[in-house]
């Protein structure tokens, strides 16, 4: 069976739908208690290149069991409507469509960083690897 649409059409459908944030927007806001930086990332990826620091990792295959309440996998992080969640990813397709989805899911304080973590490092953003992240977790 033929593809009838493809990724690219797919992403450019949920940036068309999802607010976006730049990488110096993010940065601007990082120390906001009101934002919550959400990396979507395989944690194969956190592992080579490391993350954002503060983000929560929810891996793209868990966001919606985590993010729906009823999901026997909720995390509370996302039931908090006070917070604005930005997800990112490697380039900023995966976190347009996860956007999307939880824009879909009934979500309104959702968004993503245009470029994801290339764009991030790219611009000087601060990073940590993950053992920086668990050595600074209170045991």
């Amino acid at each position: 069976m033929p593809i009838t649409k493809g990724f690219r059409a797919l992403v450019d459908e949920a940036m068309a739908q999802v607010k976006t944030y730049t990488v110096a927007q993010v940065r601007e806001r990082a120390a906001d208690a009101k934002l919550q930086i959400v990396d979507i990332r395989d944690v194969r990826e956190l592992q080579a290149e490391g993350t954002v620091p503060g983000s929560y990792h929810a891996p793209r295959c868990m966001l919606e069991f985590w993010v729906d309440p009823e999901s026997p996998y909720h995390k509370k992080i996302f039931a908090d409507e006070g917070k604005e969640f930005v997800l990112f990813c490697g380039a900023g397709w995966r976190s347009a469509l996860a956007a999307k989805t939880l824009q879909d899911m009934g979500m309104t304080n959702v968004a993503h960083i245009d470029g994801g973590f290339t764009e991030w490092v790219k611009q000087g953003g601060p990073t940590e690897t993950l053992e920086q992240r668990k050595a600074r977790k209170p045991a």
